[in-house]
């Protein structure tokens, strides 16, 4: 298995990191305290001990952050895996990689000794969905990325005469597990919405999240249209929501919102506004993981030893 083998920050750009041992990984930024975290996309950067091993052989001796890399591994590939891989780091840290290499504009030490360097060539960069702990020891290791479609279910939003907040708001929560590849907006009408359903379930998405609809008013369907698509319901998931959120807000048990399965796609009903699916998406992405695992048939396994 991958690990890390050094963890590694500086006071300032341009210099050679020291290996601290452990740090936080920050959502959005990179490691705390990090002279380079907050750039752009590139908010950690990662090279393999294998690489270090080749500016070894030229007779350097380098070691683990001498290449201002933030994390030094071993075991993994780093160099091959696509743009847009997510690799968790030890038990919570989600990253996304978004750069493979880089251009270097000012010539590093260690190109003038041995006229080569391979963190231009061999370094990651990535961002931080998901922030945690990273220590050396920890696994480092790469994880499914789902593609997601979200449904918004307003007849004002499909109209353009009111801005859609929620749909946004579903796929910046989901970055960690995967992207929203198709997002669209629908009047409340329960054919359209179906319509809709179907479509995204045929083209082999492996989750579809609806906001809105799911009330009292004679215009919200979306649980109608949804047990119109779904051959099987799955009655926990809706049923934990309303349960953790009416603790909160009472007029959550008003929610008529359903969950369920349509042929390998799971389809979710989520309330209207980007608060309440915020605090939805909150009871359920601990469990999402496994979810879509078991719906697609690559686990199933939930017994423990």
């Amino acid at each position: 298995m991958a690990e890390i083998i050094a963890v590694s920050t500086s006071l300032n750009k341009g210099e050679r990191k020291k290996n601290i041992g452990e740090s936080l990984l920050l959502k959005g930024l990179g490691l705390e305290n990090d002279a380079h975290a907050g750039f752009a996309h590139r908010q950690v950067s990662l090279l393999a001990e294998e690489s270090i091993n080749k500016m070894r052989e030229q007779g350097l001796e380098v070691g683990p952050g001498d290449f201002a890399e933030n994390l030094t591994t071993r075991g993994l590939d780093l160099v091959n895996l696509p743009i847009g891989t997510r690799l968790q780091a030890g038990r919570g840290a989600i990253l996304r990689v978004t750069q493979i290499g880089k251009e270097c504009h000012n010539r590093c030490a260690i190109y003038y000794q041995a006229g080569d360097c391979v963190m231009p060539r061999e370094g990651i960069f990535a961002e931080v969905l998901l922030e945690g702990k990273v220590r050396v020891g920890d696994s480092l290791k790469t994880i499914p990325s789902y593609h997601f479609g979200v449904i918004t279910a307003s007849d004002k939003g499909s109209s353009g005469e009111r801005e859609d907040l929620s749909g946004p708001a579903i796929a910046e929560m989901l970055k960690p597990w995967g992207d929203v590849v198709e997002s669209i907006i629908v009047p409340d009408e329960k054919d359209l919405l179906a319509l809709a359903m179907r479509a995204m379930a045929d083209s082999g998405l492996n989750a579809v999240f609806t906001t809105g609809g799911t009330g009292l008013s004679p215009r919200d369907v979306t649980p109608e249209a949804t047990l119109e698509v779904v051959d099987r319901l799955v009655p926990g998931i809706a049923e934990a929501i309303r349960r953790e959120t009416a603790a909160a807000t009472p007029k959550a048990m008003l929610s008529r919102a359903v969950a369920g399965i349509s042929a390998s796609t799971l389809i979710i009903n989520l309330p209207g506004s980007p608060k309440a699916v915020a605090e939805c998406l909150a009871i359920l992405t601990p469990v999402l993981d496994h979810a879509l695992e078991t719906v697609s048939g690559r686990g199933g396994e939930c017994a423990r030893p």
